[in-house]
């Protein structure tokens, strides 16, 4: 799987109206494209950041809808984004939710890491982190995200609510701690938000 994330920024005012405007007509103008696998919304309202990411069976598929709809894409964010980053990923684990509630929250964490270290990332998560987050009560789905070529890295993690998201966080530090000593990582930011849309579509 690939995915192509959108991190905005603009007036906090404005995010709930901007987040269904996605949710609605994103998702219409995507869902359409050849190899299109979910999409999910995340805001953060206090301080004005929606996040968007969007799933793909192949690279292929999430480079031509890319160019098919980047200039649509431009003029649905500008009302909203006064700063856009567009970043594209391989997603090597993956735990998708589906059917999550009102009150879903999510935390981003992006790390670096030398490419050459990325596949040592991605088994140390598979192997060693990723039995472990799953015990963590509330969690509902998490996902790797990898660039191989920046050396980067992000892990994104649903919760079934706010109580469930603060109370994992001193067991998911450790957790993240251990991966990231094992891997020779580092954590360069990590962020929470509220989920608005999660959403995955079946093959076939």
């Amino acid at each position: 799987m690939y995915v192509r994330s959108l991190y905005m920024t603009g007036d906090p005012a404005k995010v709930d109206g901007f987040a269904e405007t996605v949710r609605t007509k994103g998702f219409e103008m995507l869902s359409p494209q050849p190899g299109f696998r979910g999409m999910g919304v995340f805001a953060d309202r206090e301080l004005g950041k929606l996040l968007v990411g969007s799933w793909w069976e192949d690279e292929a598929s999430r480079q031509a809808s890319d160019e098919a709809l980047s200039s649509r894409r431009s003029e649905m964010m500008a009302p909203f984004a006064q700063t856009m980053t567009i970043d594209n990923w391989e997603a090597p684990v993956a735990r998708r939710a589906e059917g999550l509630g009102p009150e879903a929250c999510f935390r981003l964490v992006r790390m670096d890491v030398d490419p050459t270290d990325v596949d040592l990332l991605v088994d140390t998560f598979r192997d060693t982190s990723l039995p472990k987050a799953e015990k963590v009560p509330g969690l509902a789905g998490i996902s790797l995200l990898v660039d191989r070529a920046h050396g980067r890295a992000a892990v994104g993690a649903l919760y079934r609510d706010a109580d469930a998201l603060a109370s994992s966080r001193g067991t998911i530090a450790a957790i993240r701690g251990e991966s990231e000593t094992k891997a020779r990582a580092t954590t360069r930011s990590l962020e929470e938000f509220a989920v608005v849309m999660a959403t995955a579509v079946p093959h076939g």
